[in-house]
């Protein structure tokens, strides 16, 4: 194989993982209808830590409709955190139960009965 053949095979594997690249980091995340975001919100209470890098998994998977959950910041509102016991973020407290880690869309749906 030439030498200059070699080159334009370098450059096109290059070429195809930048734009390849480029893609995956355009996709948008995906986001929760918001209707769905509200049931969840008003069935569960979501305990997060500013910093946690879990915590900001979740909130991505709402999107903009994060706005709609019930959060509570353990970092800001330490004394809530401690008299519930929350030991671990993200933490979910749907009915009486407790779900300690990011949780999917399936699972809160589901949980939170929506």
């Amino acid at each position: 194989m030439g030498k200059m053949k070699k080159i334009y095979i370098s450059l096109l594997v290059i070429f195809a993982v930048i734009i390849f690249s480029a893609l995956v980091l355009m996709k948008p995340s995906p986001e929760t209808d918001e209707e769905v975001a509200k049931c969840i919100g008003e069935n569960s209470v979501l305990y997060v830590q500013l910093g946690c890098h879990a915590c900001k998994t979740q909130e991505e998977l709402f999107g903009d409709n994060y706005k709609q959950l019930n959060v509570v910041d353990c970092y800001f509102d330490r004394e809530t955190c401690l008299e519930k016991g929350i030991e671990a973020t993200p933490t979910w407290i749907i009915g009486e139960k407790r779900y300690e880690g990011t949780q999917t869309m399936e699972q809160l749906k589901e949980l939170a009965g929506c």
